[in-house]
């Protein structure tokens, strides 16, 4: 995988949308930043349908598709699917880091898939869509892990502007990943 390629591509994608995708951010940032407040099952029941839909607006816009601000909450409409999959998947990620760091991480990222094949598999639900990430993943954890390393210069700048720099390195970040995941697709269904 070409990581030059995947991040220009998620530049090209961002091209002429960058103020929609900032305002989607920063009200992203405002909803979970709020919900982080509640108690932590009413966080989870915030969070999670708003991070699935965070994810899939950028996947949307990396197909070519129109999103609109209102996109950030259609992770509410298939609420029952959608929030118990992520929780079983946080449930097991958080298990993996109890065992010990590494293994937790690995997890993470063979999990990593999850939210968009959510999106493409309406039909997989909780464990399906997991054991689907993974078996994604297969192979692809470290191009997935220097990936999301090759954003630490950005995630520095981000730091160093107090959190702002997070507005325009979100979409970016989100932008790549989903053209990861269309790489990813793309050379599994090259295989079959």
């Amino acid at each position: 995988m070409n990581f030059s390629e995947l991040k220009d591509n998620a530049l090209a994608t961002l091209q002429g949308w960058w103020g929609q995708a900032v305002v989607i951010t920063l009200i992203y940032a405002i909803i979970a930043g709020g919900a982080a407040s509640l108690v932590p099952i009413l966080c989870l029941l915030v969070t999670l349908p708003l991070e699935y839909s965070f994810s899939v607006i950028f996947l949307e816009k990396v197909r070519g598709k129109e999103v609109k601000i209102g996109n950030l909450f259609d992770g509410f409409n298939d609420f029952g699917r959608i929030f118990l999959t992520l929780l079983l998947r946080n449930v097991y990620i958080f298990l993996w880091l109890l065992l010990l760091i590494i293994p937790g991480i690995i997890k993470s990222i063979s999990y990593s898939q999850t939210t968009f094949i959510l999106k493409d598999h309406p039909e997989l639900s909780y464990n399906g869509a997991i054991d689907r990430s993974m078996e994604m993943m297969a192979g692809h954890k470290m191009d997935y892990f220097l990936l999301c390393l090759s954003f630490i210069g950005w995630i520095l700048l981000a730091i160093l502007t107090m959190g702002i720099g997070n507005l325009w390195l979100l979409p970016y970040f989100r932008t790549t990943l989903a053209n990861f995941y269309e790489e990813l697709k793309g050379s599994e269904s090259a295989m079959v």
